[in-house]
């Protein structure tokens, strides 16, 4: 059986197996159960256990789980109260208001949080009916937090970079501060097309007091806990005191303390942000343990290698390598979660990126803004399904007013491409083990 027909037939398999609603891990192990026992002679079983227990006990993981603890005791608190307060008066001055709240709120608790959905639901809680009180337009309220929700894969710690680092065998430690600057920028980005926006459409946004300096700096004091846990965390990573796994469960600690000091931590609320973060770290266990075995049973057909060398004798420059790339993870990611997109293709785009001499740190960081976009396109948009619970509005029309930041993104891209040290200097002026 040729490559071409092999390639068929695992997606025919997984595609099968995904419409009948499976959950995405299950589905994986089903496809490549059906590999092993077609294209090998090896006890598909015993390969299941071996290849499941060597992704399931690395270390390395172990930041996973509670990176996602972190963020779900910080959800449980009135963390979005408090940065809607300290950061409203800094931005009300500004072209656009009181919607820079949404990307900077966004761009904050990425910080604490890794998770976009998180990010999304945590903010929007708070100015979702804030700005409507005040009468900012709905539409741009939902479309800046769509775009800048996405933000929690991009600012470290980013359970995407985890699973991403995990899949090349990369230092988390140094995905993570590889994603700092690259974060910033598209944050800037973001609020730079909600200024020029607001400047053509000013007569759109309600006035907005603007207070004195010091009255700024006063309510900037509800911000003080949050910013000294980033500090805390990413300052352990980029220093070279604790790993990444240490630096999670530093930030495990700083969020229980700040729980802890609100009033928030409750005895229901401590086992809710467990069991939460149990289940989304199953979830993405499962995801990686299938992937894993999907990827060992396709090793047994020859397909990564015969399409690396596919890809090889079409002598693609590295250019045009990251511009079909580009397309594929888009339309890959109006699919599947960004998650599941990464651990499906590393197996095949690995060895295509490493044999076109491209930086497997800068590559991590351009794969997670492309499956950025994904968190924003239908039908399989997650900041697009938490939107639409909170609002109420239809998928298409969260998508339409999300699409403008769809394109900064792309931009991104280009800016990433053009200029590489955004992703790649930082790394490098890290001390300590990388």
């Amino acid at each position: 059986m040729d490559h071409l027909l092999e390639t068929a037939l695992f997606l025919v398999v997984l595609f099968v197996l995904l419409g009948s609603g499976l959950w995405i891990g299950l589905a994986l192990l089903g496809v490549a159960l059906v590999g092993m026992w077609l294209f090998t002679t090896r006890p598909a079983g015993d390969a299941m256990i071996t290849t499941i227990w060597t992704v399931s006990s690395s270390w390395t993981l172990t930041a996973l789980p509670l990176f996602i603890w972190m963020g779900e005791i910080l959800f449980r608190t009135r963390l979005s109260e408090d940065m809607f307060k300290g950061l409203a008066p800094w931005v009300a001055g500004l072209p656009g208001r009181l919607l820079h709240t949404n990307v900077v709120g966004c761009t904050i608790f990425a910080a604490v949080s890794g998770s976009s959905a998180a990010t999304c639901a945590t903010i929007g809680k708070m100015t979702i009916p804030e700005l409507a009180r005040r009468g900012y337009p709905e539409g741009m309220t939902v479309g800046t937090l769509a775009g800048a929700g996405t933000l929690g894969l991009m600012i470290p710690p980013s359970l995407t970079m985890i699973v991403y680092g995990v899949a090349v065998n990369e230092s988390i430690a140094a995905l993570f501060m590889a994603g700092v600057f690259p974060g910033l920028v598209l944050a800037l980005l973001f609020m730079g097309y909600v200024a020029v926006w607001s400047m053509l459409r000013s007569e759109a946004l309600p006035p907005e007091p603007v207070l004195r300096l010091k009255d700024r700096l006063v309510a900037a004091r509800s911000l003080l806990p949050v910013l000294l846990l980033i500090l805390a965390v990413l300052g352990s990573i980029y220093t070279g005191i604790a790993t990444a796994t240490e630096a999670a469960a530093l930030g495990v600690s700083g969020a229980l303390l700040i729980a802890r000091v609100q009033g928030a931590l409750s005895w229901a609320s401590f086992t809710e942000s467990l069991m939460g973060a149990v289940r989304t770290s199953c979830m993405i266990a499962l995801i990686l343990m299938g992937a894993a075995f999907l990827s060992l049973a396709m090793g047994f057909t020859g397909i990564p290698r015969a399409l690396a060398e596919l890809i090889g004798r079409l002598e693609l420059s590295p250019l045009a390598l990251i511009a079909a790339l580009t397309v594929f993870y888009v339309v890959l990611g109006c699919f599947l979660d960004g998650i599941s997109t990464i651990v499906l293709t590393m197996a095949v785009i690995e060895p295509m990126v490493r044999a076109a001499g491209i930086d497997l740190i800068w590559f991590g960081i351009f794969v997670v803004v492309v499956v950025e976009m994904a968190q924003i396109t239908p039908p399989v948009g997650f900041n697009l399904f938490v939107l639409q619970g909170m609002t109420g509005r239809q998928i298409t029309w969260i998508a339409r007013h999300a699409a403008p930041f769809f394109f900064l993104m792309v931009l991104m891209v280009v800016l990433l491409v053009l200029f590489p040290g955004l992703a790649t200097w930082l790394p490098a002026q890290m001390r300590g083990p990388a």
